[in-house]
Order: C-alpha cells, then structure tokens, then sequence
C-alpha cells in the first residue's frame, strides 16, 4: 500500500480494508481475481488538459468521455496523459496503480458521479496486488473531488 495513503488514512482514523489478491495489472483483471463487479472498482485514468495533469476516477467498466471532459475542464486539449507523463508524480505507488487521491499528490481530483452513488468501493492502493475498501463518504470528504459525469460504457469491438 502506498505510505502516503496509508498515513493519510491512519492520521485521519478513516476506516478502511485492505485486501491482497494475484498481480493484476488491468481493472477488469483485479475485479476478476477478487470476484467482484467492475462498477464499485474504481479506475485512475490520468489525462492531460492543456499544460495540466488531471485524475479521473470513474467505475473500471467504463471510459473517459474525452468530448464531456474537455466541457467539464473548460479545455479543447484535452487527451490521455502517457505513462512518462504521470509516474515521476507517484513516487510510492507503481506505475498504473496510483491511489484516487490526487490531493496527496497535489492533482486536482474529478468523480464520475456514477462511481459516487456508492456506498462503499474499492480501488488500487499503490500496488498491482493490493486494493483497498472504504466508503464513498469518507472518501470524499478526504479527497473533495469535483463530481461530474465524464465516464462512458465501453463496448466491445466487432469481430
């Protein structure tokens, strides 16, 4: 787990679960070796909006909707962020497995409001074989994230 979240919890007396499963590397895979549904999952999808990095936090079912969030962020350069571009920012998680808590890291936080409806989700803890449980309340009231709707159902391609 990363420290930095584990210390924030901690100092802060935020209940929360830790679970370790397999190395998995994708949502789906992580959903898939703690037999659990994808929609309480969440996902980190950092993009880059203009000069800015953003963190969008959305169910690892569905895709950042590019044309909503260039609305939202009041950006038309709105883009996936690269890897290089992101993983000097989390030097305690490993790379594709940083915590939604772009505020430790100083990095504004978006929630797709469709991921807030739940009462409880879980997500990567910094690791590819770690994700914690906890409440939506906690964690917005940790992390205050602008709650908007960016994500999009994926589906599949055609054969």
């Amino acid at each position: 787990m990363s420290p930095t979240l584990k210390n924030d919890l901690d100092q802060n007396q935020v209940p929360y679960e830790v679970t370790t499963h397999p190395e998995a590397y994708t949502s789906q895979e992580v959903a898939a070796t703690l037999h659990k549904t994808g929609k309480r999952l969440a996902k980190v999808v950092m993009v880059k909006a203009g000069d800015r990095l953003v963190m969008c936090v959305l169910p690892a079912h569905e895709l950042v909707d590019i044309g909503r969030l260039e609305t939202i962020l009041g950006s038309r350069q709105v883009r996936l962020a690269t890897e290089e571009e992101f993983k000097d920012l989390f030097p305690d998680c490993d790379v594709g497995a940083m915590p939604p808590f772009g505020n430790l890291y100083n990095i504004p936080v978006y929630l797709d409001e469709r991921l807030a409806q739940y009462d409880n989700f879980y997500f990567e803890a910094g690791s590819h074989t770690e994700t914690v449980t906890m409440t939506m309340a906690d964690y917005r009231r940790r992390v205050s994230p602008k709650i908007a709707l960016f994500g999009k159902f994926s589906r599949p391609k055609a054969a």
